[in-house]
């Protein structure tokens, strides 16, 4: 995989540009945060590592996140109330983010894009990994976010982050917070209209939503989860253990899993 060409968007005709990074704010919509734009949005004010400074309850009652309440980052910054630790606040971060992106209006197309023999998306790559973090795989979840990381995908970047700073890996969560609020060397990308299909479907999507705002890791109902089980796992990886692939027809699949 490491030879096939990577981008870091995909081009429509016409020159349209829609990713899983310009379309979280679409998302954060349906999850009830109301000041949530999309995570390159959030490291030009200053609040990349904010989302978990709104407890769950108040950020189900669509409260906004203003710049000016977030604090400073740093990998020793103290938790928000609500949260015991500030690893504890990562974890739960990290689980509204992977929630969020499954979410996004172009997760199914970005998905698709990553089992593409020519081009490999790396929001793909954020997309899979997000939902190997929702069925338990976090290890593996780690190598996909790497992947897409490397490849320009800011939000992977800081998956990795909370991923890190969850397990008390401060030094290692400070590196890729860093590369999250990097300014890449592109033009913004503009927020398109949301006529992607939905990776999973819409009360999968909801419960997601519903179990973070109630303080539960959100999972996917067993159906959906047997369609990630059956993947091809590929060896076993000194650093990531197991590590499931993509199939060319796991967007399809998980459509079709719940009828």
């Amino acid at each position: 995989m490491g030879e096939r060409k990577m981008t870091r968007a995909h081009r429509y005709p016409g020159g349209r540009r829609e990713t899983v990074e310009s379309l979280l704010s679409a998302a954060a919509a349906v999850a009830g945060i109301d000041g949530l734009a999309d995570f390159s949005a959030l490291d030009d004010a200053g609040a990349l590592d904010g989302l978990g400074c709104l407890a769950p309850a108040a950020a189900g009652r669509g409260a906004e996140l203003p710049p000016a309440v977030v604090p400073p980052p740093g990998p020793r910054r103290a938790a928000p109330s609500g949260y015991p630790t500030a690893r504890d606040e990562a974890v739960h971060e990290l689980q509204l983010a992977c929630a969020l992106v499954v979410n996004a209006a172009a997760a199914a197309a970005s998905l698709e894009r990553l089992v593409n023999d020519h081009h490999i998306d790396p929001e793909g790559a954020l997309v899979f990994g997000c939902l190997l973090h929702i069925t338990g795989r976090s290890a593996a979840a780690r190598f996909w976010w790497l992947f897409g990381a490397g490849a320009g995908s800011r939000t992977a970047a800081y998956c990795l982050y909370l991923a890190h700073r969850g397990d008390g890996e401060f030094r290692d969560a400070t590196y890729w917070r860093e590369q999250a609020a990097h300014a890449p060397d592109e033009e913004p990308r503009a927020v398109a209209a949301f006529d992607e299909k939905q990776l999973l479907p819409d009360e999968a999507r909801h419960n997601l939503l519903v179990q973070w705002h109630s303080g539960l890791a959100p999972t996917l109902p067993s159906a959906l989860e047997n369609v990630i089980n059956r993947l091809v796992v590929e060896g076993d990886d000194e650093d990531f253990g197991a590590i499931p692939r993509p199939s060319p027809t796991l967007v399809e699949d998980l459509g079709r899993a719940l009828h």
